[in-house]
């Protein structure tokens, strides 16, 4: 049999205790030919915090993790009597199914791409009422014009001497009012 990746539905915020624990009873159980490889899909992401830039980690799927595993019947117990572990997604009770080589391609670049540049915590949209918390507008207030996340760059309308003027300036010289 060949190995394919299934998904797991843990209870949220436990998707790395589950992990330690299944990869420490696949060794104990001496089955680590069926298993290859557990994957808590992630992405980083860019926080505000004191003035400061703080990168983080935030799953894409709280609560659900991908294994790569040959599905036998020692393989199937061990991880469904893992503590935590709420079952498996797809296919029966006593038989899950695989997720298609094309799902695995599109979480796998998603996690790529958050690994190659961060993407912010905090989403802004057009319209929102921002403060400028760093650079030549600091504590100025303004209104979210329109927003541009590959660059992480908003244009904001800010009043500067009685008149409104558009600024360009990064998601992390701003936060939400």
């Amino acid at each position: 049999m060949s190995k394919n990746w299934f998904v797991i539905h843990a209870r949220s915020g436990y998707e790395a205790k589950v992990k330690i624990a299944i990869e420490e009873a696949v060794t104990r159980e001496g089955i680590e030919d069926l298993v290859e490889e557990i994957l808590i899909p992630t992405e980083q992401v860019v926080e505000l915090k004191g003035g400061k830039k703080k990168e983080t980690e935030r799953k894409f799927f709280p609560g659900y993790m991908l294994i790569k595993m040959e599905l036998t019947e020692p393989s199937w117990l061990l991880v469904k009597n893992t503590n935590n572990v709420i079952g498996f997604i797809g296919g029966s009770s006593g038989k899950p199914s695989p997720i298609t080589q094309r799902e695995v391609d599109r979480i796998f670049t998603r996690v790529q791409e958050g690994a190659d540049k961060p993407k912010p915590k905090v989403a802004f949209q057009p319209g929102e009422e921002v403060l400028v918390v760093d650079g030549p507008f600091n504590e100025f207030n303004g209104t979210v014009e329109s927003v541009n996340y590959e660059k992480s760059l908003l244009t904001v309308e800010v009043l500067i001497f009685g008149r409104t003027t558009a600024v360009e300036l990064e998601f992390s010289q701003v936060e939400k009012t």
